[in-house]
C-alpha cells in the first residue's frame, strides 16, 4: 500500500527528470503499481481511511512522485457536475488542446510540496489525450475543466514540471490569456 512515506517531496531530482515510456504491453509488476496508485488516491479521499494511514487527500498521482520514472498515472475526481472519472493510464500525452485557458481560483495543490504556493497556473481549458489503460488498450481522452486541469498537472510531472513552474513569477495572480469566465474553476 502506497502511503505518504512513499511520496517524494520537491528538491528530489526524479520530479525534474522526463519519465520513460513504458514499453507495452506493460508488466504486471507496472500494472499493480498503477493499481495501488489509484488506491492511494481513493484512501487519500476517505475520510476513514486517510486518517488511519495519514494521507493527504489527492485526484491525481504520477508514478515520479513515488520516485519511479515512468510514464503512469493515475485519477481519481469528480468535475464540477459531480461526475467521476477514475483513470489509471501508461504513456498519457496531450494530443491537442483549446485555444481557451483555465485555471483553479484557489491555486494549485501537489502531494509532492509541502506548502502552498499562491497564484495562478495556466491550464488549457480542453485537452485530448490518448494513452493505454491498464489492460494496455488504446484510450483516448476529451477533458475540459477540472479533469482536464487534473490530467495536465499529472502528465506535467512525467516532464518534470512542477505546477509552480507555470506560475507568473512577476505577478503571481495575473489572470491568463484567453479564459473566458465560465472557464474558471
Amino acid at each position: 500500500m502506497i502511503t505518504m512515506n512513499d511520496i517524494i517531496r520537491e528538491g528530489n531530482p526524479i520530479l525534474r527528470q522526463v519519465a520513460k515510456e513504458v514499453p507495452l504491453p506493460a508488466t504486471d509488476e507496472e500494472k499493480n503499481t498503477l493499481r495501488q496508485m489509484l488506491e492511494f488516491l481513493k484512501n487519500s479521499q476517505d475520510e476513514k481511511a486517510a486518517k488511519k494511514y495519514g494521507l493527504r487527500a489527492g485526484i491525481g498521482l504520477a508514478a515520479p512522485q513515488i520516485a519511479l520514472s515512468k510514464r503512469m498515472i493515475a485519477l481519481y475526481l469528480d468535475d464540477e457536475n459531480g461526475k467521476h472519472y477514475e483513470y489509471t493510464l501508461f504513456n498519457p500525452k496531450v494530443i491537442s488542446h483549446s485555444i481557451e485557458n483555465t485555471y483553479l481560483e484557489g491555486g494549485e495543490g501537489c502531494l509532492s510540496v509541502d506548502r502552498e504556493v499562491p497564484g495562478f497556473v495556466p491550464r488549457h481549458a480542453r485537452v485530448k489525450v490518448k494513452a493505454f489503460d491498464i489492460d494496455d488498450k488504446p484510450v483516448t481522452l476529451r477533458l475540459k475543466g477540472y479533469p482536464a486541469i487534473a490530467i495536465q498537472h499529472e502528465i506535467d510531472h512525467l516532464d518534470g514540471i512542477l505546477f509552480y513552474d507555470r506560475i507568473n513569477k512577476e505577478d503571481p495572480f495575473k489572470i491568463p490569456d484567453h479564459v473566458m469566465e465560465k472557464d474558471i474553476y
